[in-house]
């Protein structure tokens, strides 16, 4: 049965301040092409920001993303998962709290962050692997 830290591997953990900007966050997402990021302070996760978050909360609100602290936009309420649960127990989290973005931790301690890309990637990679042994077992019974 796969885990959770069977997708993360050793990928780097992406966090910023709660002090910064929703525009510096915003900058810092899209450099590094994410949709999603943790918020921390001195290594305790005090939310996430999002694509949505930014869209909702700073757009539709009419607030100034240059001045906007990201604390006050961001989501602070935040589901995680073990490292060790399950994908199924992961879905199943992401489906009770209504999210996409889960922390992922070890111990207490926030050690990855796992999407529901990242989920269907996983399943998808898992379905094609079997099909292609399937065709090779037909492939090669079949001579």
């Amino acid at each position: 049965m796969s885990r959770v830290m069977d997708i993360l591997g050793n990928r780097e953990l992406y966090s910023v301040e709660p002090h910064l900007t929703a525009a510096e966050v915003a900058h810092r997402m899209a450099d590094l092409r994410v949709g999603a990021i943790l918020v921390m302070k001195d290594g305790e996760l005090k939310g996430l920001f999002s694509e949505r978050d930014f869209l909702v909360r700073v757009v539709v609100g009419g607030r100034d993303a240059e001045k906007t602290a990201v604390a006050d936009v961001m989501t602070s309420n935040v589901a995680s998962i073990e490292d060790m649960a399950t994908l199924e127990d992961a879905m199943e989290t992401m489906r009770v709290h209504n999210c996409r973005h889960l922390p992922v931790t070890h111990n207490g301690r926030v050690t990855g962050f796992l999407s529901m890309r990242d989920l269907m990637n996983y399943a998808l990679e898992q379905k094609t692997e079997e099909l292609h042994h399937m065709r090779n077992y037909i492939h090669s019974s079949g001579t």
